[in-house]
């Protein structure tokens, strides 16, 4: 896992979610190490080792697993509906918020003002680029106009309870927040969404994290914000 690795949070906080318990052993994917390499040859973060020593590769894949072996036996607080439908929608929303949102908007908040910081210049390190940042914050505010209207229509995001949808976008919000990226002042169903699942116990963990040099903002931790 890395702390700012989006797809790494929504893993603990379903680990921490369904009451089991990880050794968390941090990954800089961007060295591509060969001993990483061999439990996961795409070089993508998180990885899960479970049961006889064998890797699980990618937050979606690693969310699927963990609901089949332990989701399953847990009814109301499964994050996986029983329902088709239902369980199309949550993955539906799963890949937006880890993927879409990824691509368009998180990674590069976290690679122009983390990832830059620990990488030698030689490698692609160094200051971050404001026109990088600029498209950053107007690619996320289409995404946050979207999480908004979801809130405000739903109970949840992916529908009547809380699920791997609501996770796997607190994930990528709360590394945002973390950097100080997120407009709370413009997305006020958003902030009442996020303040729900920021107060489930699983989420402790996710807001002790620091990055060296790089400290949230003062709103971060508060569970009432």
């Amino acid at each position: 896992h890395h702390p700012m690795s989006a797809g790494s949070r929504l893993i603990r906080l379903a680990i921490g979610e369904y009451g089991a318990s990880a050794e968390y052993i941090l990954e800089r994917s961007w060295e591509r190490r060969e001993d990483f390499l061999l439990l996961n040859p795409e070089g993508t973060l998180p990885v899960l080792i479970d049961e006889d020593d064998v890797p699980v590769s990618g937050a979606a894949t690693v969310c699927e697993y963990l609901d089949e072996t332990r989701g399953f036996t847990l009814e109301d607080r499964r994050l996986m509906p029983s329902h088709p439908l239902a369980r199309a929608e949550v993955r539906r929303l799963m890949h937006w918020f880890l993927v879409k949102m990824e691509s368009e908007a998180t990674q590069y908040f976290v690679n122009e003002k983390v990832t830059k910081r620990e990488k030698p210049r030689d490698a692609g390190g160094g200051a971050p680029e404001s026109s990088v940042l600029r498209a950053a914050r107007a690619n996320l505010r289409n995404h946050l106009a979207y999480l908004e209207y979801l809130a405000a229509e739903r109970n949840w995001l992916g529908g009547d309870q809380m699920s791997y949808a609501d996770f796997a976008a607190a994930a990528a919000i709360s590394v945002i927040d973390y950097l100080n990226e997120m407009p709370w002042a413009e997305h006020e169903a958003a902030k009442t969404w996020y303040s729900r699942i920021k107060c489930r116990p699983a989420f402790r963990e996710i807001l002790a994290d620091k990055i060296r040099g790089i400290p949230p903002p003062a709103h971060y931790t508060d569970l009432d914000f």
